[in-house]
């Protein structure tokens, strides 16, 4: 990882910052003695990011059977652990202001990763769904860190990758000189988020975790890696779908040893929700 990137981003006052409102929610879910009502009174203190919260809440994704109106609630039906990954979600989106094409694009396709990842995650039962949405939310965050740095640069790096066939890796080494993973690793790492998720967030192209790498760090990141080829096969925060992208035969998919009929059917059910609940995220 290059030093003067880490120096760039742990220095800069002027990075996007993830809202206190996440990061009070986060040290109330390590106090065994935090209540709904406390959690609650955190999150109305951000209307747009209270707002957000029961937005997402009322999700087919999440199994709202009726609607849910009131924070506790959320909290309730939602439970601690998931309304964590919920109000961070709800918080994350303000760094993809202001809202161009290029920002809704990003915020879609990282969405649409976390959505999939608790999906593949629920369906393997390997890894907390709830730490895989997250990793499938913050895996492309460098893009957007990289945008707010340089936006007519990495126009640039967009240009070259769909008007020129380039891959992503080469535009951006060529251009900003550092890759987008290790951008996103070290903004979260900032944000104070558990090393393993950082370290998922930085090998979730090339899956090098090393030879001892924990399982449950690897079964992480191959999860996160394979929500972003989900994405990719739907064209979800792209420019247009990758059709003949055989996502069944791809590395993180081996390695979490599913098969094509359950990587087909996890597919087709990630489009399905995605679709039915994008008004819900947008």
């Amino acid at each position: 990882m290059s030093k003067d990137l880490e120096q760039i981003i742990m220095t800069a006052g002027d990075l996007p910052t993830i809202p206190v409102v996440a990061t009070k929610v986060m040290q109330l879910m390590d106090d065994e003695n935090s209540t709904a009502d406390d959690l609650a009174r955190v999150v109305a203190s951000d209307p747009a990011v209270a707002a957000r919260v029961l937005k997402i809440s009322n999700s087919s994704f999440y199994g709202a059977q009726r609607q849910i109106q009131t924070l506790p609630h959320a909290i309730m039906m939602l439970g601690f652990v998931t309304l964590k990954s919920v109000v961070v979600a709800a918080s994350v989106k303000q760094v993809y202001h202001p809202y161009g094409l290029t920002e809704k694009l990003l915020w879609e396709h990282s969405f649409g990763a976390g959505l999939a990842a608790r999906l593949i995650a629920l369906e393997l039962r390997q890894i907390n769904p709830d730490e895989a949405f997250l990793g499938g939310l913050f895996h492309d965050i460098g893009k957007q860190i990289m945008n707010f740095l340089d936006k007519d640069k990495f126009q640039e790096v967009m240009q070259l990758c769909y008007n020129e066939g380039m891959s992503f890796a080469q535009a951006e080494q060529m251009l900003f000189h550092y890759t987008h993973e290790d951008a996103g690793a070290l903004v979260i790492k900032k944000w104070n988020f558990p090393e393993h998720l950082i370290k998922a967030v930085q090998a979730h192209h090339s899956l090098d975790l090393g030879e001892d790498a924990d399982p449950y760090l690897s079964n992480l990141t191959n999860v996160v890696s394979l929500s972003n080829l989900f994405c990719h096969r739907y064209g979800v925060g792209t420019l247009a779908a990758e059709e003949e992208l055989d996502v069944a035969a791809s590395l993180p998919a081996t390695q979490l040893g599913l098969s094509e009929e359950r990587t087909t059917a996890l597919l087709e059910r990630f489009i399905e929700a995605y679709t039915k609940d994008q008004s819900f995220f947008s």
